[in-house]
């Protein structure tokens, strides 16, 4: 598939990279954009070819936040409706409430998160707005020495969105989670470090190839089913009430991978071998409740 806004390729061991591509614009989030990038995590990255993805930008930011230059509503929301709480959840995926009320930025970090895969940011410079808040879905953050990243919502009288008040209290907690909001300071790839926002900081050379190394350090030799279960495991039992519901489905994961790519890998370790694992992460069994 190919993308107006996005590069996209894979290398060999199943990492791909994928390039938020409109450099001359500073990687600007557009609805096209949003478009594509919800799309390439709902298809591309789903491939059983695709091991993990590691997400970075063209050029000489990572994502400049939304692009303000369309005209009428720049977020693409039709000003005509007045949707009550229940009209939305009841309606998620009808028109016009899908298309012309969802925030987008949400529906590409939902895409993000859903996928039982690996998923790095690797922040190569500015990332304001929108550009800070879809990394908050992806599992690792890295930056560069130059990267500036905001929650500048404050400053436009808008909102945190793409679900960054679920995310960013889990990641950094509420209190610094809450200063950056009401402040909507530019924050230096240090004291997003401070804060435990983001895993390290690279020179700026150096962050792609760490970002790639560390993805492919993940995926080498891993069972996909085994990732993707953990992957499911850590977030959703992370927010359960209590740990009796982590044992409900830590017992069934333990149960599928012990039948499955586990059995291959008791046997490699026995053997002194390097497991070759065919489960697909396409194929997950359920181990929560509908």
């Amino acid at each position: 598939m190919t993308y107006e806004t996005l590069d996209w390729s894979v290398d060999a061991d199943g990492i791909a990279t994928l390039t938020l591509n409109r450099p001359d614009a500073l990687n600007a989030f557009d609805l096209t954009m949003a478009r594509e990038l919800e799309r390439v995590f709902l298809t591309d990255a789903r491939d059983d070819a695709v091991r993990a993805v590691v997400v970075t930008g063209s050029g000489r930011a990572f994502c400049a936040g939304m692009d303000l230059s369309a005209e009428g509503n720049v977020f693409g929301l039709d000003e005509s409706l007045s949707p009550t709480p229940e009209d939305l959840r009841d309606h998620l995926t009808e028109e016009p409430f899908h298309s012309a009320l969802r925030d987008t930025g949400g529906r590409v970090t939902l895409a993000i998160h859903a996928l039982p895969k690996p998923v790095i940011g690797a922040i190569n410079g500015a990332a304001v707005g929108i550009g800070a808040t879809m990394t908050l879905a992806m599992d690792i953050r890295m930056a560069s020495t130059k990267a500036r990243i905001g929650f500048v919502f404050g400053r436009l009288g808008i909102v945190p969105e793409a679900c960054s008040s679920w995310f960013l209290p889990r990641i950094v907690g509420i209190q610094q989670a809450l200063e950056w909001v009401y402040a909507a300071d530019i924050l230096t790839a240090e004291q997003a470090l401070t804060g435990r926002l983001v895993r390290s900081v690279h020179e700026p050379d150096d962050l792609l190839p760490a970002a790639l190394e560390l993805a492919r350090s993940f995926v080498v030799d891993r069972s996909p089913v085994a990732l993707a279960l953990a992957k499911q495991l850590l977030y959703r039992n992370g927010a359960a009430p209590e740990p009796l519901d982590a044992h409900l489905s830590d017992s069934l994961a333990m149960f599928h991978t012990s039948i499955g790519d586990g059995k291959e890998g008791v046997a490699a370790f026995k053997e002194k071998r390097t497991p070759e694992f065919t489960g697909r992460a396409s194929e997950l069994p359920e181990i929560f409740p509908r």
